[in-house]
């Protein structure tokens, strides 16, 4: 049995989705922009965050953006455009491919992710443990 690997569904999904660089999210962050970090909390406590980021926990994503779910938030509405990142900008690149899936048109990701918004001079904001 031959399986893909992460990186060819990455590459895969990135041909299906708009990449944006740190210097195209700064040219579009507006009030109808939410850019989301979907990376574990261990790796925002660890790290920070970009300040103004809300955080979705990739395994909720779907959950919280989905207004027929029990677990959907309002602050994330669906008019609202989306932003991901994640670490590098792999998991955000698939997390995106699956709300397009879902049916969301207005999504986007951050290519290099954190790492290039940090390089970018986004601001970074400590995520305290509660």
């Amino acid at each position: 049995m031959k399986i893909k690997s992460h990186k060819q569904l990455v590459e895969e999904a990135s041909l299906e989705i708009e990449n944006l660089t740190p210097e195209d999210v700064k040219l579009k962050l507006d009030d109808n922009i939410i850019l989301i970090d979907i990376r574990d909390i261990r790796e925002l406590w660890r790290e920070g965050t970009i300040e103004n980021s809300k955080h979705i926990p990739r395994g909720m994503l779907e959950f919280w953006l989905d207004p027929s779910s029990h677990y959907y938030k309002e602050e994330f509405s669906i008019e609202k455009r989306k932003i991901l990142f994640c670490a590098q900008g792999m998991r955000s690149a698939l997390a995106t491919k699956t709300l397009k899936d879902m049916g969301f048109t207005n999504v986007a990701h951050v290519k290099g992710g954190f790492e290039a918004l940090k390089k970018s001079n986004f601001k970074i904001v400590e995520v305290k443990k509660k």
